[in-house]
């Protein structure tokens, strides 16, 4: 079952890069800044670590924009998922 809680940025780790559209991530700036956001991103927890997969254009609007935390959906899985993940 996952919980939704704000994790500080920088302990979130991205560890598959992703090219993003970066018209996409100016249009969610602006967004997130009238309205804040409005869907978390989903995060693993494994050993205490936070792994990022999805939400990579939600991530880098925050992360433009200054925020020092982002919502996110946390699942605790052991590290055999997040092989699975990076496989």
């Amino acid at each position: 079952m996952a919980r939704v809680e704000d994790i500080p940025i920088q302990k979130i780790r991205r560890p598959l890069f992703r090219q993003n559209d970066q018209t996409k991530v100016a249009t969610l700036m602006e967004s997130i800044q009238e309205i804040g956001l409005q869907e978390p991103i989903d995060v693993l927890e494994v050993d205490g670590e936070y792994y990022g997969f999805s939400g990579c254009h939600r991530y880098e609007a925050c992360s433009r924009l200054g925020h020092e935390t982002i919502r996110c959906r946390v699942r605790r899985a052991p590290r055999s998922v997040l092989k699975m993940h990076l496989a």
